[in-house]
């Protein structure tokens, strides 16, 4: 599967994924400590600066824009049906100041750098009896099917681009989300043949 890492070195991507990720968290925590829509408004055009910063890495970044778009137009459209278009406006500003984050995240650290990290966060809970390998595989997981699911949009949007000459928009999210659970299920099997394979090694 391809990876959306981005090899164009950038100023981030010589920062440790333990750095960006306790970055992340402390952004977040920031986006939700404001409700202003002029706080939330900075916050977003910081976060896009920061996305600009890395302008050599962003070839790869439509992909990942476009998804936060459409989700960022439901939630406005869904509060302004329920009379509430202020608060729509919020939680989009919200929405797209972490998306930014995330791409930038995603283009600059590398899934290996990321799971040695969270591997090596987790390991003083190997006193309380959790598996911090088991969690590290399960988290690789999720990144690796965040990545599948931007692959599959890309490919879905591109088949509908060539058919129709126009974008797939909203439309593609059935067809999409049947493509992911079919792959989800193939792993799935693979994941309990391979555990079943090693518990039955002598």
């Amino acid at each position: 599967m391809i990876s959306l890492y981005a090899d164009t070195p950038t100023w981030l991507h010589r920062r440790s994924a333990g750095s960006k990720m306790l970055a992340i968290a402390l952004a977040s925590m920031g986006l939700s400590a404001g409700d202003a829509i002029l706080y939330l408004s900075l916050g977003l055009a910081i976060c896009l600066s920061l996305l600009l910063s890395i302008a050599p890495a962003l070839r790869g970044a439509r992909r990942l824009l476009m998804p936060a778009l459409i989700a960022a137009g439901l939630v406005m459209a869904f509060h302004a049906v329920v009379g509430d278009p202020a608060q729509g406006l919020k939680a989009t500003l919200r929405l797209l100041a972490l998306a930014a984050l995330g791409i930038i995240f995603v283009l600059t650290t590398r899934p290996s750098d990321v799971l040695v990290t969270v591997e090596g966060i987790l390991q003083p809970l190997r006193r309380l009896g959790v598996n911090p390998e088991r969690l590290s595989l399960q988290i690789g997981l999720v990144l690796r099917f965040t990545e599948l699911f931007f692959a599959l949009w890309q490919r879905l949007d591109e088949a509908h681009r060539l058919r129709t000459g126009k974008s797939g928009g909203v439309r593609l999210l059935a067809p999409l989300v049947i493509q992911v659970l079919r792959r989800s299920e193939r792993v799935a099997d693979a994941l309990w043949v391979r555990i079943g394979t090693v518990h039955t090694k002598p």
